[in-house]
């Protein structure tokens, strides 16, 4: 009797420790994912410098990604819609994302960098959204909150960020591949323990754009957020660059990501907060505003460690800027446009901007330096910050 009387609680026991478990095993593999990727997005330009790759050949070659990138997100999207798993896709592509990013970090000519660099934007950064839903769904599965999950996303690509910059300047650039490769062991062990959740949402639609478009303040919003996405996306691929080019080691190149990152894990958890009075157009200026003092500051910067401590203002950039476009996107736009809102966002902020970014500045690097490139980042920004302030009467409009 009192056997059986005690079991339901055993089975309850058993059910939450499972479930906790599972959490944890999540959370390894966010750790560790988003430690590779800090790994291929902060290294990669350095590891092509270092093969000898001119600064327009990288942007070229960067460029080239972010428009295979635009075409495999919603094609892998529509594989995890059409076999009803996430995880299964992210196993198939985080796999392949290791094997070909191992070649990659081994590889000395010119040739393969091309065919690789478009097979990790193919397969390593789809990964990242299929990612996102699969933390998002497990979350809401066991009562979580997502940011419990996603915290562990920005603490294992800062600490990635200065491990890497380290170990390559001990181990050498050459066993960069070695690195990259325990990383995306260790992510892919833990993600064979995840939970799985079927995948869901709405596709995106030629019919969907055409009707979203016909809106006025999302054309006008959407210029907005492509201005000011350009030089955001030109530092991601050439910051390790210019801290190179002014003398920094590969240790500095990972400091300054990893004080970005940290910095964003702050002010993601104070948007809320700074956001709460719904004036996120006044947010958007200032976020521009700053993007447009930070990289003039880099330019004129004469030592890489100052280039290293105003990554802090990655924070109060990005972070608030991103947050508050999201934020903006859904309260202008009709219920049934927010997904394909999101959608077009992502291609414009992460796709087109990089697309746009990474070819131009990697010319003008090249051309003029990267002070002259930093400072033309900062004539955009603020072209950018301008713009927004023609919205501002709109700021509070729902339609």
């Amino acid at each position: 009797m009192r056997s059986s009387r005690s079991s339901p609680d055993k089975r309850t026991e058993t059910g939450e420790g499972r479930t906790m478990l599972a959490v944890q095993f999540l959370r390894a593999y966010n750790f560790f994912y988003f430690s590779l990727l800090a790994v291929f997005i902060s290294f990669l330009p350095v590891y092509l410098t270092f093969r000898g790759v001119s600064p327009a050949q990288i942007g070229v070659l960067i460029g080239m990604g972010s428009f295979v990138g635009i075409l495999s997100q919603p094609l892998w999207g529509m594989v995890s819609d059409r076999y009803k798993t996430i995880k299964k896709i992210v196993l198939l592509t985080l796999g392949i994302s290791v094997a070909v990013g191992f070649a990659l970090f081994q590889s000395v000519h010119p040739a393969a960098f091309f065919l690789l660099v478009g097979a990790m934007y193919l397969f390593m950064l789809p990964t990242d959204p299929l990612t996102e839903s699969l933390n998002y769904r497990v979350a809401e599965q066991h009562g979580l909150s997502f940011g419990a999950i996603r915290t562990f996303d920005a603490i294992g690509y800062a600490s990635a960020s200065l491990i890497v910059g380290f170990a390559v300047d001990r181990l050498g650039m050459e066993r960069l591949s070695w690195v990259y490769g325990v990383y995306g062991l260790l992510g892919f062990a833990f993600c064979l323990a995840v939970p799985d959740a079927p995948a869901s949402g709405k596709r995106l639609s030629f019919a969907d754009l055409r009707r979203f478009f016909a809106y006025p303040a999302t054309l006008r919003f959407f210029l907005l957020v492509l201005v000011a996405a350009i030089p955001h996306r030109t530092n991601d691929s050439f910051l390790g660059v210019f801290v190179q080019s002014l003398g920094g080691t590969s240790g500095m190149v990972g400091q300054a990501w990893f004080v970005a990152a940290i910095s964003e894990v702050a002010f993601f958890a104070l948007s809320a907060w700074l956001l709460r009075t719904g004036s996120e157009i006044k947010w958007i200026t200032l976020a521009a505003g700053l993007y447009a003092v930070r990289y003039a500051l880099c330019a004129v910067a004469a030592d890489p460690i100052w280039v290293v401590y105003l990554q802090v203002m990655q924070g109060i950039t990005f972070a608030v800027f991103y947050t508050a476009t999201i934020q903006y996107l859904y309260r202008i736009i009709p219920e049934e446009w927010k997904a394909t809102g999101q959608t077009v966002l992502a291609v414009l902020f992460f796709g087109i901007s990089g697309i746009v970014g990474s070819i131009a500045g990697g010319w003008l690097f090249q051309h003029l330096g990267g002070s002259a490139l930093y400072l033309g980042m900062a004539g955009v920004s603020l072209a950018g910050c301008l713009y927004s302030l023609t919205l501002w009467p709109r700021g509070t409009a729902s339609t």
